[in-house]
């Protein structure tokens, strides 16, 4: 499998991948990465496909800007991996290397609602912790962040996420 930017051509087998891995939800994921590609908030880097050897987008992940008390910090989400290429390493693969560009471009955190024990094996754990705060107080331990290279501890707060995130 090749992990490389998302380019225009591959738009539409996104959403196809998208919409098989979260069963099409109106309103929801697929929605949300059409969007945000119309957003400030969208960063071209930071939106990666996975790609099978005979050359089919199997995978995305892409990472939003975002703040962290006004300061910039990076939202992951939606990641996707097509039923068919689950459990294969394919959303391993995709976020190690988002996670690296995100640290690559100076990035000091990158946060996410998802599955606690999913993401933790890459070094997210609860916003809490660190003191911050999720957009919906409800989310708990499913809001997680990961620091990276340029984090620095006294960056805590309120997190907000691009503005699309605010109308699903």
């Amino acid at each position: 499998m090749l992990i490389r930017r998302e380019t225009p051509d591959d738009v539409q087998a996104i959403t196809d991948v998208t919409d098989a891995a979260f069963a099409a939800r109106p309103g929801g994921e697929a929605w949300l990465l059409g969007e945000l590609r119309a957003d400030a908030g969208w960063v071209p880097e930071l939106s990666l496909v996975a790609e099978s050897p005979e050359g089919a987008v199997i995978g995305h992940v892409v990472c939003t800007r975002a703040t962290l008390n006004d300061a910039p910090a990076l939202g992951l989400g939606p990641l996707s991996v097509h039923p068919d290429h689950q459990r294969r390493g394919v959303g391993k693969a995709l976020v190690h290397a988002v996670l690296g560009a995100a640290d690559a471009l100076g990035a000091p955190l990158v946060a996410l609602l998802g599955d606690p024990a999913y993401y933790s094996r890459f070094g997210f754990r609860p916003a809490a912790d660190l003191g911050v705060e999720p957009p919906v107080a409800e989310w708990g331990a499913y809001f997680q962040v990961r620091t990276l290279h340029a984090y620095r501890p006294n960056q805590r707060g309120a997190f907000r996420y691009a503005e699309p995130f605010e109308r699903l």
